[in-house]
């Protein structure tokens, strides 16, 4: 066994008997002032310890999600009706896709952004194949002219009345004209508005009966509008009580149709048509027509990491709009790039670096909102996006983590006047450079090392310090006493 004596010779830290020492206020002092040192200096190396270190550097996109992007967007159209809002992607590798509807949803909304009901229909426009018949003219009128001083009278008189919306300058209106009208007459001959009154087939004038169109929300013509129970009420369950038509548009197809909506309607209309609770077969070409001029489109598309365009519009394979009167005036709630950030990962981007994230959604709460009238009819708007994906990582055990990666842009908008029909358009530009922050933390070791440091090199400075201040103190006294003697 080692002795105990033995053991004491190694101790580095010899103990001094107390009545060998001398305490002093100079000492006392610097004592004190060292202490404070301390603390002060280890809260600094506390401070830094803590404190996030970072460095920036661009390389070239090494992006994980592929050669695909996804766009998040929340768009408000105050006057833009849903039933020909479409949505539609290009870019410059020729990919061309028309009005998307898998990830795409509409709701009708008033001109204050308020929704008036549930989601509008998903699905598109049905294709139409017979526009007309194939004929040059049809000598007759069959259908009833209304007008906004007789259209209430006439939808309160009758249990179902179809209205062809038209315009004169329209090609398909003019295609319709023959057959629509013929079809009039065969439905009033077989269902004389006088003796039956079950059913009437009118039509309205939108280049004449402006503010009529207007009230029924008329964005494409020709649009066809089946009134029922003669009012323009909401049912019970969000169905509405007129719905809009968009099967074939020849005289067989017109007319079979029209027998099917006077199909569950009594002869004795006139008296039972308010009544009327009857379930209405499902017709894939008759739609719940839009109760507001408005819509809201949210949703997401993919496209690929090239310069492209995502173009909002009126658009319909077998209606023409009038560009006067089509306005694309909207309000920005979301419109973001790749993968959307839950709060636990944008506090995460934060306290990485403060400075990134505040562009994700540059056009988040922004509003273009352009007062229709002569000055401001044709404006398109147009957004210019130029995008830079920004990733995170961390260097933890000699590895390198990723955090996250969001994509950032810059974002220029105009108005521009034009003589085709308004669109909405965001050009979005990907740059193939990306922004790469590397987190460096340290190590606790070197946090420790320096808290050593700071600790020893103070008492270590302060005992110096002391040494020269009481030699020199004593050196003083030493000359006053042999001035004395």
């Amino acid at each position: 066994m080692i002795s105990s004596s033995k053991l004491k010779s190694v101790d580095f830290y010899r103990k001094i008997p107390r009545d060998l020492t001398e305490a002093s206020l100079s000492g006392a002092g610097l004592s004190i002032f060292a202490a404070l040192a301390m603390v002060f200096l280890f809260g600094m190396e506390l401070s830094s310890y803590l404190a996030v270190n970072t460095t920036t550097s661009v390389i070239v996109d090494r992006s994980s999600d592929g050669e695909f992007l996804r766009i998040d967007f929340n768009l408000s159209f105050p006057a833009l009706s849903c039933e020909f809002a479409s949505v539609d992607v290009s870019d410059v590798l020729g990919t061309n896709r028309l009005n998307i509807t898998k990830t795409v949803r509409k709701f009708s909304i008033d001109r204050n952004l308020v929704p008036t009901g549930s989601e509008f229909h998903a699905g598109p426009i049905p294709t139409v194949n017979k526009h007309g018949d194939d004929v040059e003219e049809y000598h007759g009128d069959g259908s009833v002219a209304l007008s906004s001083r007789n259209f209430d009278s006439y939808s309160h008189l009758y249990p179902v009345l179809v209205v062809n919306f038209y315009a004169p300058w329209c090609y398909w209106s003019n295609r319709l004209k023959p057959s629509w009208e013929k079809a009039a007459q065969i439905i009033r001959e077989r269902y004389d508005p006088e003796m039956d009154g079950r059913i009437l087939l009118g039509k309205v004038d939108c280049t004449e009966e402006v503010e009529l169109c207007k009230r029924h929300h008329i964005q494409g013509y020709p649009s066809i509008r089946i009134f029922h129970k003669g009012s323009d009420m909401k049912e019970n369950q969000g169905h509405h009580d007129h719905d809009s038509y968009y099967g074939e548009r020849d005289t067989e197809s017109l007319v079979a149709a029209m027998e099917t909506y006077v199909a569950n309607i009594p002869k004795e209309a006139h008296v039972l048509a308010l009544e009327d609770k009857s379930n209405r077969t499902v017709d894939p070409a008759k739609r719940p027509a839009p109760m507001t001029g408005g819509c809201r489109i949210e949703g997401f598309v993919r496209v690929k990491k090239v310069p492209g365009s995502v173009v909002i519009s009126a658009r319909s394979g077998s209606h023409s709009f009038d560009p006067s009167q089509i306005n694309v005036s909207h309000y920005v709630t979301t419109f973001s790039f790749g993968k959307r950030l839950s709060s636990k990962m944008f506090n995460e981007l934060k306290r990485l670096f403060p400075y990134v994230g505040g562009h994700h959604d540059r056009l988040a709460g922004q509003s273009y909102i352009v007062k229709h009238g002569d000055v401001n009819a044709n404006v398109t708007i147009e957004h210019y996006l130029q995008i830079v994906k920004t990733e995170l990582v961390t260097l933890r055990y000699a590895k390198e983590l990723k955090v996250l990666e969001e994509y950032e842009y810059t974002a220029h908008s105009s108005l521009v006047h034009s003589f085709y029909v308004p669109v909405v358009k965001f050009h979005f530009e990907p740059s193939p450079m990306q922004v790469l922050v590397t987190e460096l933390p340290k190590s606790f070791s070197h946090f420790i090392t320096n808290v050593c440091a700071i600790i020893g090199g103070v008492f270590t400075v302060a005992g110096i310090l002391d040494s020269i201040l009481h030699n020199t103190l004593r050196l003083v006294k030493k000359v006053e006493l042999g001035k004395d003697i």
